[in-house]
């Protein structure tokens, strides 16, 4: 069993805001893999449900950001999963947006969601960090990760949304290497060949020869000019 749980802050107030791009990776993932509907438990919001043949469990703390490993803590002993099992997606401001890393353990670099989910279960869990850009002076962060997404950050957002979605079942199998092979073919999917299309498959038949390259007609003397065999169709 596996516990994902997205980082961020309850309210419609907090909804858009940057800060949330982990509720919003949860979410995308419970309605396109048919989970439950959350209902409230452990401090949070949470659903159950599989993604391939692993069962897993889907959170949203709602204690706030800042003391997010409450409920992850929660979770994990009712559930009598070690911290291993668990993948945290959450915003950071150390990658481009629209850049997406997974990492294993490690510290939490300031990040106050990460930093609470450390003091209760310790750095042994897994994060899916979800670039969101940085705002270019560290006093600026605060407003920037608390402010809703800009409109044109939309498109490379539901890019990754809709690859994590994708990836979801690698990622609770363990084959992180899928996981982000998935979330790159939405991010960057690889661009459509200039070569010549070939011919639908199921269809017989040589593919039609370009105007350059017809042979030229056996009736027609070569050296006549195209006027000329105009001139000759009516004789």
């Amino acid at each position: 069993m596996r516990l994902f749980v997205g980082l961020g802050n309850p309210g419609p107030k907090y909804a858009g805001h940057r800060h949330n791009i982990g509720f919003m990776a949860i979410d995308r993932i419970a309605a396109d893999h048919g989970f439950g509907p959350f209902r409230a438990k452990f401090q949070g919001r949470v659903c159950e449900g599989r993604l391939g043949t692993e069962p897993v469990v889907l959170l949203r703390p709602e204690t706030f950001m800042n003391d997010s490993g409450r409920s992850v803590n929660e979770a994990m002993r009712f559930y009598k999963m070690d911290s291993t099992d668990v993948t945290v997606f959450h915003d950071e401001i150390d990658l481009a947006p629209g850049k997406l890393k997974w990492k294993a353990g490690g510290g939490h670099a300031g990040h106050n969601g990460l930093r609470s989910i450390h003091q209760h279960l310790g750095p042994h869990y897994d994060r899916v960090r979800m670039g969101v850009g940085h705002p270019g002076h560290k006093d600026k962060v605060p407003g920037y990760v608390l402010h809703d997404f800009a409109k044109a950050d939309h498109g490379w957002l539901d890019d990754m949304l809709r690859g994590v979605s994708d990836g979801a079942e690698a990622l609770a199998a363990g084959d992180t290497g899928r996981f982000l092979n998935a979330v790159a073919l939405r991010l960057a999917p690889p661009r459509s060949s200039t070569s010549a299309p070939k011919a639908a498959a199921g269809t017989a038949g040589p593919a039609p020869q370009s105007r350059s390259h017809a042979a030229p007609d056996p009736e027609t003397p070569p050296d006549r000019s195209p006027l000329q065999q105009l001139i000759d169709k009516f004789r």
